[in-house]
C-alpha cells in the first residue's frame, strides 16, 4: 500500500461518516413532528410540544451548519498539508520527540478549540438562551475555556509525554506501559473526579438536613447502601437542565444531585431517582463500565504498537519526517470505524443497563415517582419524545423516554 492509497481511505472515512451521520440526522428531523404516543401526552401541553419542536428543529440546522463546516476544514487542512505545516512550526522550537509533540498537539488543540468557540458562543447565548436554558456568564464561559486549556495541558500533555517517552525506550512494547499509564489515571479519576476536578468548575456543598436527606437515607438503609455523603452541585450556574450522578468507591463513594434537580422534582422522585442510581451500583455496571474501558484502551493501544512505526501514517499526511504524534493522527482517524462499532456495542450494554437500574428502583422503591420525574426532566429539557430508532441504536446510550415508560409499567 503506498501513502498516497492511504491518503485517500483516510478522506473516504470521514466523508462516509459525515454521510452516514447527517442521513440519520435527516431521518431523525422527520420525525419531529409526529404526534406523540398516548404514554406521552401528559409531558407537554400544546405550547410546550411546540416549543420542543422549534427547539429541535433550531438544535438540527444549527448542527447541520457546524458539522458541514468542520468537516470542510478537516478536508482542508488535509488536502493542503496542514499537518506538514504545524509540524515544521513545532520542529522551529526544538529537536525533543516530546518538545515537538507537545507543541504539535497544543497548536492543533487550541486553534481548533478557538475557531470552534463562536459557535459553542452562539449554542450557549443565542440557542440555549433563546429557549430559556442557558444560566452562564460571559466570565463563566471564558473561564472555562482557559481552565480547561490548563487541564488539558497539564494531565493531557503530562500523559502524552510518558506514552512518547515509553515509546522511545520500549519501541513495540510501549503499549503495555501506556496502558498500565492510563488504566490507573482512569481508576483515579473514577475515585476522585468529583473531590478533585468538579471543584474546579462547581461548587458542591452537603445536602442539608432536612425531609429530603432523611428520605435518602432511610431508602439507602433499606437496600443495605451506605450512603454518607451527599452533595448538591450548582448546575443552575450554567443551565437549568438538571441531572444526578454517583462518582467513586469505597470511602469515596458519593451521590451528586444538581440544584436544578431538586428544583424540578419533589421528594419521592429525587429518592426514586437515586434508587435508579443505587440499581447501576448494585448491579456493577460501573464496575462493568469500568473494565470495559480499561480493556477497549488496552486493544486500542495494542494494534497502534503495530502500526505506529509504520512511516507512510506520517507520509500519508502530507509530513515526510515519520514521528510518533503524526502517525498517532492518521491511526486515530483509521481506527475511527472500529471505535464506532465498540460505541455501539458499549451503546447496546448501556441500554440494557438503564433497564436494570430502573427495575431495582420500581422493585426497592416505587415505579410511579420515577416515571414522573423522568417525564419532567424530559419537558424540562425539551426532550425529543419521537426519535427515530435508527438514530437511537446508533447514539442513544439509553432507552427512549416512552421505552422506559412501558417497562416501568410492565
Amino acid at each position: 500500500m503506498t501513502a498516497n492509497t492511504l491518503f485517500y481511505i483516510i478522506i473516504a472515512i470521514i466523508v462516509i461518516n459525515f454521510i452516514v451521520d447527517k442521513i440519520l440526522d435527516a431521518l431523525n428531523a422527520k420525525h419531529f413532528n409526529d404526534e406523540l404516543p398516548e404514554n406521552l401526552k401528559d409531558v407537554y401541553d400544546t405550547d410546550e410540544y411546540k416549543k420542543s419542536q422549534n427547539y429541535k428543529a433550531t438544535n438540527y440546522k444549527f448542527g447541520l451548519l457546524t458539522s458541514s463546516f468542520s468537516i470542510l476544514l478537516t478536508l482542508g487542512f488535509l488536502i493542503f498539508d496542514g499537518f506538514e505545516f504545524v509540524d515544521n512550526i513545532a520542529r522551529s522550537y526544538s529537536d525533543n520527540a516530546i518538545i515537538i509533540a507537545l507543541i504539535f498537539f497544543g497548536i492543533i488543540m487550541i486553534g481548533s478549540d478557538i475557531i470552534s468557540t463562536p459557535f459553542s458562543y452562539y449554542s450557549t447565548f443565542v440557542i440555549e438562551e433563546k429557549f430559556g436554558f442557558n444560566k452562564t456568564t460571559i466570565k463563566t464561559f471564558f473561564l472555562d475555556k482557559i481552565k480547561g486549556w490548563l487541564m488539558m495541558a497539564l494531565i493531557g500533555g503530562g500523559i502524552l509525554a510518558l506514552i512518547i517517552w515509553f515509546y522511545e525506550f520500549t519501541g513495540h512494547h510501549f503499549w503495555l506501559y501506556a496502558w498500565a499509564l492510563v488504566t490507573v489515571f482512569t481508576v483515579f479519576m473514577n475515585m476522585f473526579y468529583s473531590k478533585l476536578i468538579v471543584p474546579l468548575f462547581n461548587k458542591q456543598t452537603p445536602l442539608e438536613a432536612g425531609t429530603l436527606r432523611e428520605k435518602i437515607s432511610a431508602y439507602a438503609k433499606t437496600v443495605g447502601f451506605k450512603l454518607d455523603k451527599i452533595f448538591v452541585i450548582d448546575g443552575s450556574k450554567r443551565s437549568t437542565k438538571a441531572n444526578a450522578y454517583f462518582s467513586g468507591f469505597g470511602s469515596e463513594k458519593r451521590v451528586t444531585l444538581y440544584d436544578t434537580l431538586i428544583n424540578d422534582l419533589d421528594d419521592e422522585e429525587i429518592v426514586a431517582v437515586l434508587a435508579h442510581e443505587v440499581g447501576h451500583y448494585k448491579k456493577r455496571h460501573i464496575i462493568f463500565n469500568l473494565f470495559a474501558s480499561i480493556l477497549l484502551t488496552g486493544l486500542t493501544l495494542y494494534i497502534l504498537s503495530l502500526f505506529i512505526s509504520n512511516p507512510l501514517l506520517s507520509l500519508a499526511l502530507g509530513v515526510e519526517i515519520p514521528s510518533f504524534h503524526i502517525g498517532l493522527i492518521a491511526f486515530g482517524m483509521l481506527y475511527s470505524p472500529i471505535s464506532e462499532i465498540t460505541g455501539l456495542i458499549m451503546n447496546v450494554f448501556s441500554r440494557k443497563f438503564e433497564y436494570q437500574a430502573d427495575n431495582y428502583a420500581k422493585n426497592t422503591y416505587k415505579a410511579e415517582p420515577l416515571i414522573t420525574s423522568l417525564k419532567k426532566l424530559s419537558k424540562n429539557s425539551l426532550s425529543n419524545l419521537t426519535p427515530h430508532p435508527a438514530y437511537v441504536f446508533m447514539h442513544y446510550s439509553h432507552p427512549t423516554l416512552l421505552e422506559r415508560i412501558e417497562n416501568l409499567r410492565g
